[in-house]
């Protein structure tokens, strides 16, 4: 629900804003993933209708994904995906990261940035509750 989600946002956008002026540096990316967590649960008797995945980069340099339930159980992935689309995007993503695997190597940023949104652009013209903008 996108009421929900523009909540979400702006609820993690204060706390985040808050945690930078008291500590003077941006939370890492486990900080964030608990502050989701928390506020997930906080909900946990009326749930934010949101479908939560996380992804960022790690203090090593390394990136993360974290998929969420909608009480605020959270597990890391290597790669994920949530809502409407994920049965039209999982199959995309578990061939191409299959092939990463397989070769041992990684996909840099730039990479995956053009991967999301090559999916993206897919899956919208076939999913009509899939929307058509990205938020990097």
């Amino acid at each position: 629900m996108y009421a929900d989600i523009v909540a979400l946002q702006k609820n993690l956008k204060a706390r985040i804003e808050i945690y930078r002026s008291q500590h003077k540096r941006d939370p890492d990316i486990k900080a964030i993933a608990n502050l989701l967590s928390t506020t997930l649960y906080m909900r946990r008797f009326f749930p934010f209708y949101a479908f939560n995945l996380l992804c960022g980069e790690k203090s090593d340099g390394t990136f993360v994904v974290y998929g969420y339930d909608a009480v605020g159980s959270y597990d890391q992935m290597p790669y994920g995906a949530q809502g409407s689309g994920v049965e039209l995007i999982a199959p995309v993503l578990d061939n191409v990261m299959g092939r990463f695997k397989q070769n041992n190597s990684f996909i840099d940023k730039n990479g995956a940035t053009q991967l999301v949104s090559e999916i993206m652009d897919g899956v919208a013209n076939r999913d009509m509750f899939t929307g058509t903008s990205i938020i990097l």
